[in-house]
């Protein structure tokens, strides 16, 4: 992979004494999605939250070819990398287009105060944000709620944009759409870092892809390879790939 955007070299990252990541490599290169799979446990989340600066870590995180692996989670952010946790992290009691222009926060901190054509640009990827603008965030469906937390995401005009989970608790026809955004997302030349138990929809968006067991990289590779490769197959993909002849 050439033009990185993100290179990770040996990275450790855990909770207190006990280490979740053991000497983890990773690079993903500008303008690609980039999928991690792998089974729960396996140190997914805890890879996106120490890239984000949410958790130490030690080891090599380089950005742009330059090094963030000493900078805050407030500088990590002014750079454009931006995170959608696991748990979507919106504010329930606020209308829609407040939790989305409250994602505007690195744009007005770059001196860019109007946040209009940002807004614009979110409502066009998910026309049913619009209609649900002055409707109470925490009174929407999940599928909605994914969509507000990764338009929010979407306001600071990221570089580098990481999903954790974004299929969780979804049904099937909404995580389709939500991949389908993803998909899209490609195009405007923003980088996704995808974290994904669903490994089929995943490997299916994604450029490249990792499998990270047991806090290391077990396999890597171009996504379509990684689907047709028996062990991932077996372990990830089940029986309806194998059956649709992967």
């Amino acid at each position: 992979m050439t033009d990185s955007l993100l290179a990770v070299t040996d990275l450790h990252a855990g909770y207190g004494r006990a280490e979740v990541l053991h000497g983890l490599k990773l690079k993903a290169a500008a303008g690609s999605v980039v999928t991690v799979i792998g089974p729960n446990g396996a140190g997914k989340s805890t890879l996106l939250n120490a890239l984000m600066g949410v958790l130490p870590s030690r080891g090599g995180i380089a950005y742009r070819g330059q090094s963030i692996a000493m900078q805050s989670l407030e500088e990590r952010v002014m750079q454009g990398i931006a995170l959608v946790p696991e748990t979507r992290a919106l504010f329930g009691s606020m209308p829609v287009e407040d939790n989305l222009r409250l994602g505007a926060y690195r744009q007005v901190r770059l001196g860019k105060k109007d946040s209009g054509a940002s807004l614009e640009r979110v409502y066009a990827l998910f026309p049913r944000l619009k209609e649900r603008r002055t409707q109470l965030a925490g009174t929407l469906s999940g599928g909605e709620r994914q969509m507000l937390a990764v338009g929010r995401a979407l306001m600071g005009e990221p570089s580098l944009l990481m999903l954790d989970e974004p299929s969780l608790g979804l049904a099937p026809l909404v995580v389709r759409d939500i991949f389908n955004t993803i998909a899209a997302l490609r195009s405007t030349g923003v980088t996704i870092l995808l974290v994904e138990q669903n490994a089929r929809a995943a490997l299916d968006v994604a450029d490249y892809g990792y499998v990270l067991e047991m806090g290391e990289i077990a396999l890597e590779g171009p996504a379509s390879d990684l689907a047709r490769d028996p062990r991932v197959i077996d372990t990830y993909l089940g029986a309806a790939r194998k059956q649709a002849g992967a």
